[in-house]
Order: structure tokens, then C-alpha cells, then sequence
């Protein structure tokens, strides 16, 4: 185990497993043969070949494709091919996350193969002159990676709501950080990575952000999505990043990603470079 096998671990995909999916001549995901082969159940919907899956062309309005999405979708999770809806819609776009669509479940996403966006923040606390960070155990009761350590606050980027305004709700919501003080976290830039799963593709793209955190304020879960904080030096999670796989996945790229920032990785690292690199693949 090391910094760069996580990197590696979240970079896996063998797009030969794939075959591309598109609307409007846009390519916007990447499905598993076996899944495209399904969607020929809906020739009014997709139109389907060894090459590509296609979003049928008269589908042409945002709410044309997403309503023909949706009942694709709730008919799957009926049959036991999609396991989950969640109840949140992500935005499905080619190059530009303006530039949406339509959009889908993010129960579905990995299965079509779409790039999906989130936030993840470190919540810090210098402590004396020692750099400690606030760390969630995911609940395990919850249907992905449960009791996995996790990012202080980490969640998607729904449809129709800004950054500014996700991350003061997912701050509420997973660690009771107070919307004043959630608001003066600092973004440090994105992580990308494109994983291939059980389920799918997962070309992700993460905004990260840094908040430092007075010693007073103790996160505290309102959505029971996490079971328990721990505030450990970061000396202790980069140990538990570098060595061990107590962390979800894509949470190990972001811890990373502040180790190299804030220097606890330095530039003669033997993996420095490869590691830099592999943080912001192209999707």
C-alpha cells in the first residue's frame, strides 16, 4: 500500500470494457456492454450498436431526455438492475458542467457512466502549533462504503444548486458546521479520476476546500450518514492513507491532495510527480 497505489486504485478503467454513450453527438458516459444490451428494450429511447449507445435524436430538450431518462431509470430499479434510487438528481454534461443535457439519478450514474461532481472538504484545527483533522467513520448502515473513514464533509453536486449553496447545506447536514463558518472555507482547487466498478464508470471531478476550524466547534452528524468524529494529527491520517485502506477511495485522493499542498508530502518524494499528475486525469 502507498499515496500512489489509491491514485492508481482510483484510475482503473479499461474503457475496452465500455462502449461510449452519446446525445446529440456528445459524448457524455461510457456503459458496460452488457448494460448497453439491455437498454435495446427501449428502441424509442437509445439506439444501440456494438460501437456506441445513442440517446434517440428526437429526445432534443432538456426535459424530453430527462423525463425519458427517469422512467428508464425507475423501471431498472423495479427490476432489480439498478439497485438504489436516490432521490437526487445530478446533472449529465459533455465538456461544460453548464452545459447540461439532462439530467439523471444519482442512483443510475456509474451505470451510464456520467461525470459526476461533488465537494469534499478538510476540517482542520491547529491545535498549539500541531495541524490536527477532523475525520467521519460513514455510518454502517449506509449503502456505499459503509463504516469507511471519510472526509469531514463530502457529497455530491446536485442539479440546481450552487457550490457556495451545496456546501454550506452538506456542512449542515454531515458535521453541524454553522453556515457563517462554513462559508469561509477555502477552495484549493479539484480531483479527477475516472474508476471503473462493479457497477460501472465513475469519471468524477471534486472540488475540494479547506477550513480551519476553532478548537470549540465539534462536528456532529444531522443526517445520520455518519456515526463518529475523530480529530487525529495529520501526521496519523497520512500513516492511515499511506498504509492501510480504512479510507473510501476517492477520500485517500483527497487527503493526498492537502498532504502535497501543505507540504507533509515534499517534492523529492519518489512518487511526487506521478502522484501530482495521476490527482487530475482528464475526463
Amino acid at each position: 500500500m502507498s499515496y500512489l497505489s489509491h491514485i492508481k486504485d482510483c484510475n482503473n478503467c479499461q474503457l475496452a470494457n465500455f462502449r461510449p454513450f452519446y446525445v446529440d453527438g456528445i459524448r457524455v458516459g461510457h456503459l458496460k456492454h452488457d448494460f448497453a444490451e439491455r437498454l435495446k428494450s427501449w428502441p424509442t429511447v437509445f439506439q444501440v450498436s456494438p460501437q456506441a449507445v445513442r440517446l434517440d435524436p428526437h429526445l432534443c430538450s432538456l426535459a424530453a431526455r430527462t423525463q425519458a431518462m427517469r422512467t428508464v431509470v425507475e423501471i431498472l430499479v423495479e427490476q432489480g438492475v439498478i439497485p438504489h434510487w436516490h432521490g437526487e438528481s445530478y446533472p449529465v454534461t459533455g465538456t461544460s458542467k453548464a452545459q447540461v443535457l439532462f439530467t439523471l439519478d444519482r442512483g443510475a450514474a456509474s451505470y451510464f457512466g456520467v461525470r459526476a461532481f461533488g465537494q469534499h472538504l478538510n476540517g482542520v484545527v491547529n491545535d498549539n502549533g500541531q495541524l490536527k483533522m477532523w475525520i467521519g467513520r460513514r455510518s454502517r448502515s449506509k449503502w456505499s462504503d459503509s463504516g469507511k473513514l471519510d472526509n469531514m464533509i463530502a457529497g455530491g453536486l446536485p442539479y440546481g444548486i450552487s457550490l457556495s449553496e451545496n456546501l454550506i447545506k452538506e456542512g449542515w447536514e454531515e458535521a453541524a458546521i454553522p453556515p457563517d463558518l462554513c462559508a469561509q472555507a477555502i477552495p484549493v482547487g479539484y480531483i479527477s479520476y475516472c474508476m471503473e466498478t462493479p457497477l460501472g464508470l465513475k469519471p468524477d471531478i471534486m472540488y475540494c476546500y479547506d477550513l480551519e476550524l476553532p478548537a470549540d466547534v465539534i462536528p456532529q452528524c444531522q443526517d445520520g450518514e455518519v456515526e463518529e468524529f475523530y480529530l487525529w494529527p495529520v501526521e496519523k491520517v497520512a500513516a492511515l492513507v499511506q498504509d492501510t485502506e480504512e479510507f473510501k477511495k476517492n477520500c485517500n485522493l483527497v487527503i493526498i491532495d492537502f498532504l502535497i499542498r501543505r507540504g507533509f508530502i515534499p517534492p523529492d518524494h519518489p512518487d511526487y510527480l506521478e502522484m501530482v499528475a495521476g490527482l487530475r486525469v482528464p475526463l
